[in-house]
């Protein structure tokens, strides 16, 4: 019997047949690394974990790329927080996720990019965009128009005319679509207060988080590949704005979606704004990575898992 896999895109269970014979390539959203890492981000880690290591075991070359996000919102907030360089924020809390990664027993990626090292990549996908007519520039960031792009919606099942506004950007003049989301976020280079910036045909800035991935992974896996992997919280508006703007490119991306499903506590998310996160550091001193991992792999993954320390010592 073949493997089959939850496709998201299709809502069905597919025939996983990929598009090089015994090789298998998979891109799976890493980390923000602005915080330590909880059992809900590592549960992400080990599901695809498990993955991977069926596919090896059954005969596959599996190519893994599992990207960093170094330069975000929230990496730039923290940083003032702890009143250290950004880049020192990203580089401490990375190092935590490979920790967590490794006590865990997952398998190390074939590739592990940072955004911050793919910025040409980047602005070659948002060039690429605005010739296509699918992007624009307004007041020194970039935009894509998702009105252009009839298919946008197609991944989560959602009504265009329904959603709100997008979150990474507030009301821009010149902006077509409150819904149209940033690719790239201009920033003037303020020698007084330094922050991390690129220069581009549009001006100096950063760039959007959506961008960063879509960037990466057709980096190294190609325009098309097999698998792209996540957490449940990413299919919109993360990968619904990945598939959007690699499709409007010209690119196939993806061929299958999965999603594990989220680390509850008391029936909630389990996130850093609810204060109910379980830091893997804390959780280790109490049960073997062995117990964890068992506790994190026992049920099916597109489950949300409760957690509890009477479940944990159970397992």
């Amino acid at each position: 019997m073949g493997l089959r896999l939850h496709d998201t895109a299709t809502r069905q269970v597919r025939d996983f047949v990929p598009l090089v014979d015994d090789v298998v390539t998979m891109y799976q959203c890493g980390a923000t690394v602005q915080s330590s890492p909880h059992v809900g981000h590592i549960r992400a880690g080990v599901c695809f974990d498990v993955l991977v290591r069926w596919l090896t075991t059954s005969g596959y070359n599996v190519v893994l790329v599992r990207n960093v996000t170094d330069i975000d919102d929230k990496i730039l907030a923290k940083s003032v927080t702890e009143e250290l360089p950004w880049w020192a924020v990203a580089a401490k809390y990375e190092r935590e996720f490979q920790t967590a990664y490794r006590v865990l027993g997952c398998t190390p990626p074939t590739g592990e990019p940072r955004a911050t090292g793919h910025v040409p990549q980047m602005i070659e996908l948002i060039a690429r965009l605005i010739d296509a007519g699918h992007a624009y520039p307004a007041n020194g960031d970039v935009y894509f128009d998702v009105r252009s792009w009839d298919a946008y919606g197609s991944l989560s099942r959602q009504n265009i005319d329904d959603l709100l506004p997008a979150a990474d950007s507030a009301d821009v003049q010149g902006k077509k679509d409150p819904r149209d989301f940033a690719l790239w976020k201009g920033v003037p280079d303020d020698a007084e207060h330094p922050l991390p910036v690129w220069s581009t045909p549009w001006g100096t800035g950063r760039p959007g988080w959506h961008l960063e991935c879509s960037a990466m992974a057709t980096t190294y896996l190609g325009s098309q590949f097999d698998i792209h992997g996540g957490g449940l919280d990413l299919v919109f508006p993360h990968h619904e704005n990945e598939l959007a703007q690699s499709r409007a490119a010209g690119d196939e991306f993806a061929r299958y979606w999965l999603h594990n499903a989220w680390v509850t506590t008391a029936g909630e998310k389990m996130s850093k704004s609810l204060g109910n996160s379980l830091i893997i550091e804390q959780v280790l001193q109490r049960v073997r990575p062995i117990d964890l991992r068992w506790y994190l792999v026992a049920s099916h993954y597109r489950s949300n898992l409760e957690f509890s320390d009477d479940a944990l010592a159970e397992s």
